[in-house]
């Protein structure tokens, strides 16, 4: 089969890189090579994937330049590689597509920030949608076929972050049935906080009832962590690919609407998602392991789950 590279601009959040996830496997399955540009934390949470995945830099004309190497790399691997469309660009911004432009690239991606003419091919974008169906629909139209997008991500783990979180667990005597909550949430929805206020509550009611939970905080949380959730063990440091791996161990994870709630999803693991703004409808974790906890939401304004709603999920999830 002929080479055929194919530059691809992820997105800038975790949750956003991982609904993409079906995207790309469905780009690589028709043939493309793919060659990632993302977060400095992308190469870590795709590490499973197999794709090659590169860093993207802090400055715009180092961006650029990364993206002229890599053209060139993928001309010398094909050389049809500047007469197609050769590259996608995920993230909706201006910036986005003119990098790519400006690398001599022919991307696809959808006309948003009236970006369309820095494009090789400008896709309209239907709003109101679940973000995979989107990110998927793109890869879609890039491929000009129409197919059902999958049921479930099926996002793989390096042997090597399974052994990591494997050994992690065993050096810190966790024992199988444990749980984790991911109780942070960055940024907000709408200019609404989505961090559930009564999480520190649900948490000691998690440790009354005999369960062990884990929490895996990120860089600049593990302070706020030991100080409102005494009794969680605090895994500090993990890399999201390991993270993975302790979230497909574990037995349930129960999330704000985060990262670490589409990753447990995206790997097969159970998850109860906490939600208060954010509308499930578009940014949900994707796949049947997946239980959503929303009260109905008025307009500017959040109301929460008690923990008692929360809790009688988690047990019927746990019976299941």
């Amino acid at each position: 089969m002929q080479t055929r590279p194919l530059i691809v601009r992820l997105r800038n959040w975790v949750g956003d890189v991982i609904l993409g996830v079906p995207a790309l496997d469905l780009l690589a399955s028709h043939g493309y090579q793919l060659q990632l540009v993302g977060k400095a934390w992308a190469p870590a949470l795709l590490a499973g994937q197999g794709w090659p995945t590169h860093v993207r830099p802090s400055s715009w004309r180092a961006r650029v330049a990364q993206l002229r190497q890599l053209r060139r790399e993928a001309t010398a691997l094909d050389s049809r590689f500047d007469a197609r469309e050769n590259a996608l660009v995920l993230p909706t911004s201006f910036s986005g597509a003119l990098e790519m432009r400006l690398a001599g690239l022919r991307a696809v991606g959808y006309g948003q920030e009236a970006r369309g003419f820095l494009l090789a091919r400008s896709e309209p974008i239907t709003y109101g949608g679940h973000a995979l169906i989107s990110y998927w629909e793109l890869a879609c139209r890039m491929l000009r076929i129409e197919q059902a997008p999958p049921a479930s991500i099926g996002m793989r783990l390096a042997p090597a972050d399974v052994e990591r979180a494997d050994a992690l667990l065993r050096e810190r005597g966790v024992e199988p049935g444990f749980m984790v909550i991911c109780p942070f949430a960055g940024g907000t929805f709408e200019k609404l906080d989505k961090t559930w206020p009564r999480f520190p509550a649900f948490a000691r009611a998690l440790l009354d009832s005999g369960r062990q939970l884990i929490a895996c905080p990120g860089p600049g949380e593990e302070a706020l962590l030991r100080e409102r959730y005494p009794g969680v063990m605090s895994l500090d440091g993990v890399k999201l690919g390991a993270y993975g791996a302790l979230l497909k161990r574990a037995a349930l994870l129960v999330s704000n609407d985060t990262g670490p709630g589409h990753l447990a999803a995206a790997v097969g693991g159970r998850v109860v998602s906490v939600l208060g703004p954010t509308k499930p409808e578009q940014w949900a974790p994707w796949g049947p392991t997946v239980t959503i906890v929303q009260r109905p939401q008025p307009p500017d304004a959040t109301v929460w789950p008690e923990v008692d709603e929360v809790m009688e999920r988690v047990r019927a999830v746990m019976a299941a």
